[in-house]
């Protein structure tokens, strides 16, 4: 993608612009497309969520052991997407002690500011918190403040392995 493409994409998932503004500007760029189609182009990169990793993090949720807290890369087409198809989405978003999702608190992995933002929301510890992601990036840019990460590699690993491959984190 063109950078200014890239750009404004990171302006959408950052919430400070619209769902009907991004699709307007690749419908600009690309007239022959349809909204429909970029709606079905757009969320095509959206991965299933199989229920049983919903029940791994309901028993992780249930134990207490744990603050859980997601901080997802995302924008509303992605998000109404996923509530369309996942049955169980607020089953899955209750499970979290917090739950930020990028285009609503106006930051984006991998800038630092967006970890920092939640330390500072939970008055948290870096060096005391674990940082899971599929995005070597990120997972780097939460390291170098002192975060333990997991760069989970989807295609060979699963989070419901946390605890057996990953135990030597705790």
């Amino acid at each position: 993608l063109p950078e200014a493409m890239i750009s404004r994409n990171k302006e959408y998932e950052q919430g400070f612009i619209s769902s009907d503004e991004i699709s307007e500007h690749y419908r600009t760029e690309f007239p022959e497309l349809q909204h429909d189609e970029f709606l079905q182009s757009w969320n095509a990169i959206l991965l299933d969520f199989p229920e049983y990793r919903l029940k791994f993090i309901q028993k992780l949720a249930a134990e207490k052991n744990y603050k859980l807290i997601l901080l997802s890369n995302t924008n509303k087409n992605h998000i109404n997407n996923i509530k369309s198809r996942v049955d169980f989405f607020e089953d899955f978003k209750n499970c979290f002690d917090s739950f930020y999702l990028s285009h609503e608190i106006g930051l984006r992995k991998p800038d630092p500011k967006i970890y920092q933002f939640v330390l500072d929301q939970h008055n948290l510890k870096a060096g005391e918190c674990l940082f899971i992601d599929d995005t070597k990036e990120n997972t780097d840019s939460a390291a170098a403040l002192g975060f333990h990460v997991w760069n989970l590699e989807p295609t060979r690993e699963d989070i419901i392995d946390l605890f057996t491959t990953k135990s030597k984190l705790f």
